[in-house]
C-alpha cells in the first residue's frame, strides 16, 4: 500500500485515461470469469491447464466473496463522506490468486459512494500502463491505481496483497526462497479467515 498523492507524466496520464475508458465493470469483469471458467478458459494468450485450473478457483472464491464480504459500518461511513470524483482502476487476470479476495473487496467499497468508480483492465493487453506502476520492478497483479480525476493525479497504489499478507509472504521468502504450494494454500486459508478485513483497512487509508 503506497499513498503517494503525486503529479503524473503525459504519458502516465494518457495511459491511466485510457485504461478508465476501456476498463470493464467489475460485473463485466464477474461474467468474464464465469464465462471462462465455464468453458475451461483463461484470461491471456497461454491456455495452460494450471491457469485454467486457477480461473476456476477463483470464479467460486469470487462468489463467495462477493455474498459473504461485510464492512463495518464505522467504514461504511467513512467511504460514503468521499465527495472527490476518483477511479479504481486495477490490473489484473482470471488467473490472479491474489485477485480473487482483493476485488470483492474493492467493489464493495465503490458501491458505497457513487463518486467511487471501478475500473478493470487485464494486464497482459495493458503492458504499457503495468510497466508505469511496478511493485519492486514487478508486473505484480492485482495492481491498483487510485486515480483523483479532478486533479489528475494518483493519490494512492496498493497491490499485490495487503500488508498482513505481504509481511507473510516476505518472511517466507527469506526462510525459503521461493513460494510454494503449501505456502499459496496457507495464504488462501489467511485471506478466508482475515475474511477481507485487512484489504479493506488498506484501501480506505488510500482514500483522500
Amino acid at each position: 500500500m503506497e499513498v503517494v498523492e503525486k503529479n503524473i507524466s503525459e504519458k502516465q496520464l494518457e495511459y491511466i485515461q485510457k485504461g478508465i475508458a476501456k476498463g470493464m465493470s467489475y460485473q463485466t469483469y464477474r461474467d468474464l470469469v464465469g464465462d471462462l471458467a465455464k468453458n475451461r478458459q483463461t484470461t491471456g494468450e497461454e491456455q495452460l491447464e494450471s491457469l485454467i485450473n486457477y480461473t476456476e478457483l477463483n470464479d467460486r472464491r469470487m462468489k463467495r466473496w462477493d455474498r459473504t464480504l461485510k464492512i463495518p459500518v464505522d467504514l461504511q461511513e467513512r467511504i460514503a463522506k468521499i465527495d472527490t470524483k476518483i477511479t479504481f482502476l486495477v490490473l489484473s487476470e482470471s488467473w490472479c490468486g491474489d485477485a480473487a479476495p482483493s476485488l470483492p473487496v474493492m467493489n464493495k467499497i465503490t458501491e458505497l459512494n457513487p463518486n467511487i468508480e471501478f475500473k478493470i483492465v487485464l494486464r497482459d493487453e495493458n503492458l504499457e500502463l503495468m510497466d508505469e506502476f511496478l511493485t519492486n520492478g514487478s508486473r505484480s497483479i492485482p495492481k491498483l491505481i487510485v486515480f483523483n480525476k479532478e486533479a489528475e493525479e494518483v493519490v494512492g497504489e496498493w497491490g499485490p496483497r495487503p500488508s498482513i499478507a505481504t509481511q507473510m509472504v516476505e518472511e517466507y521468502k527469506r526462510e525459503h526462497g521461493n513460494l510454494d504450494s503449501q505456502f499459496k494454500q496457507d495464504l488462501q486459508l489467511w485471506y478466508n479467515k482475515d475474511k477481507g478485513q485487512d484489504i479493506l483497512e488498506d484501501l480506505v487509508e488510500l482514500l483522500p
